[in-house]
């Protein structure tokens, strides 16, 4: 009798990265979502980052992401390095660029993974990592007249 480990479904897909993209357009929680489905997946962890009204006890008015040419190889990379640590069945990130309002989806990310702590664990190490590494540079615009430019890396 086969163990649970044995069964392919218990391993990570042959070519689990689904969805990576930089948008200038609004991202959709839908296609993310569609994106990680997979049959053996028991658990699938999604973050939404959104704009905030506030940073540093100041009020935000408005947003405007930039990135580097590189930003969607490196986002391709941090994934490529997160499938090989976790047992992901199906992986999706998107980041948005442009200007954005308060309320809006800056960067969606998704990970199936056979178990949920799999998924959970796989899908922050992917938001945390992206953040920390992806040359997108956050350029926001306070309600006092200051503004701030917050490098991602």
């Amino acid at each position: 009798m086969a163990t649970m480990n044995d069964h392919p479904g218990e391993q990570a897909a042959q070519d689990p990265i689904k969805l990576i993209g930089i948008r200038d357009s609004a991202l959709s929680l839908d296609e993310v979502f569609r994106a990680v489905g997979d049959d053996a997946a028991g658990g699938t962890a999604l973050f939404v980052g959104t704009v905030r009204n506030h940073d540093g006890g100041a009020d935000v008015e408005e947003l405007g992401y930039s990135c580097h040419p590189s930003a969607e190889a490196e986002m391709r990379r941090i994934a490529e390095k997160v499938a090989a640590e976790f047992p992901v069945r199906a992986l999706a990130a998107v980041h948005r660029v442009g200007d954005l309002r308060v309320g809006d989806l800056a960067v969606v990310v998704a990970v199936s993974c056979p178990h949920r702590g799999e998924a959970f664990e796989a899908c922050r190490k992917l938001i945390d990592d992206l953040k920390h590494e992806v040359p997108i540079w956050k350029h926001q615009k306070f309600s006092d007249g200051t503004e701030e430019w917050v490098g991602a890396c």
